[in-house]
């Protein structure tokens, strides 16, 4: 599989990680959208959230719970955004679900 994601979890490609669980990888964003903006991804291949939560709903309870720890490690306990790009026309541009993980800045609503 040629999955940028799945080469950062398996360690072949270079990443800052901030965080790992069994079954989740925290790492920062290349092309950061806040002062805080980290990707947790399943160290597991799913596409995109809806497949991530129709094969592994432990998963994704874990992204969640993996996100508000790193929101916290950052600084950042109780304001913190998260994103799930579901599809190219939602601007999903990586297809290894991830959630973005965006703080230390006013975020403006409706986003995007």
């Amino acid at each position: 599989m040629d999955c940028l994601f799945c080469k950062i979890v398996a360690g072949d490609v270079p990443a800052e990680v901030l965080h790992t669980t069994e079954r989740t990888v925290a790492f920062r964003d290349v092309d950061p959208q806040a002062p805080t903006h980290v990707l947790v991804v399943p160290r597991e291949h799913f596409a995109n959230a809806a497949e991530l939560a129709a094969g592994d709903p432990e998963a994704s309870a874990e992204l969640v719970r993996t996100a508000a720890a790193v929101a916290a490690a950052e600084g950042h306990p109780d304001d913190y955004r998260l994103v799930l790009n579901t599809g190219a026309g939602a601007g999903q541009t990586v297809f290894h679900t991830h959630l973005h993980v965006l703080a230390g800045r006013e975020l403006a609503w409706p986003p995007g």
